[in-house]
């Protein structure tokens, strides 16, 4: 998966000698380790009684939290040391390929309006649109099947989420209907 070994003479776009690509992969690393952090941190003030088995809803995100602390603090040595990622060998991915600006745009923008409308529509509502919208940027031909997937992928969720696990998701307009 890593690799140690530098190709003599290899650049990163024409930035330089081949060190140049240690930054974006430190960069990553260190954000790895900070998502760990900010985890562990973030649980730290939760105080509700575990279950009958001793599992309080501090249990799973101090395995994720501790699990990203682990994957960075590798990760950043690993950089450190010299290591990084071996190019993709897939069929159809072209490495040489411009990024789609415009893709990952309209992305945006269905996410921060899933963010805005979540309390608002509720998590049915908001859920189908957020999964319907990335379809369609993401290339869905089909769009009467992809909205039909999307409103059942959203009330599926909703209903394992809510009345599966306990969870609290906003209901927004079909408070009282589900």
């Amino acid at each position: 998966m890593y690799s140690t070994e530098e190709p003599s003479g290899a650049t990163d776009r024409g930035a330089g000698p081949a060190h140049s690509w240690r930054r974006p992969e430190l960069v990553l690393a260190l954000i790895v380790l900070g998502l760990g952090v900010f985890v562990i941190a973030g649980t730290a003030d939760v105080s509700t009684e575990g279950s009958s088995l001793g599992l309080g809803p501090r249990f799973f995100p101090v395995i994720v939290g501790s699990a990203l602390l682990l994957i960075g603090l590798f990760y950043v040595i690993d950089v450190v040391r010299g290591g990084h990622g071996d190019p993709e060998e897939s069929e159809d991915v072209d490495a040489g390929a411009r990024a789609d600006w415009r893709t990952v745009a309209l992305v945006s923008v269905v996410f921060l309006a899933f963010a805005g409308l979540l309390d608002l529509l509720g998590w049915i509502i908001a859920g189908a649109l957020l999964f319907f919208g990335l379809s369609v940027v993401l290339g869905a031909t089909r769009r009467l099947q992809a909205g039909v997937i999307a409103v059942v992928l959203s009330t599926v969720t909703y209903l394992a989420f809510v009345k599966g696990l306990g969870v609290t998701l906003p209901a927004g307009l079909l408070s009282g209907v589900i």
